[in-house]
């Protein structure tokens, strides 16, 4: 991020190849940003994600596959701040 440069969504896979996770990432993201929102994706089902503690309580997911629609309107809830 450049200097004073803010955004208002993270969208990041769970898995990544590499390094940094998707977790990670957005913990690196909120450490700069603490505000900033975070929409995870991932393959796996959404239990084993959870209880396999890659993901906080409350995170916001969408599934692989998603049609892009079901993307846009998770986008679209969490920018608005709805509960998505």
């Amino acid at each position: 991020m450049k200097d004073g440069e803010r955004f208002d969504l993270l969208f990041t896979d769970i898995v990544l190849p590499g390094g940094m996770n998707g977790r990670e990432i957005a913990d690196a993201a909120k450490h700069l940003q603490p505000d900033i929102k975070v929409l995870y994706t991932t393959g796996y089902a959404e239990n084993a994600t959870l209880q396999s503690k890659r993901l906080e309580s409350g995170a916001v997911l969408v599934n692989k596959p998603y049609r892009r629609v079901e993307l846009l309107e998770k986008v679209r809830e969490m920018l608005d701040g709805a509960k998505a």
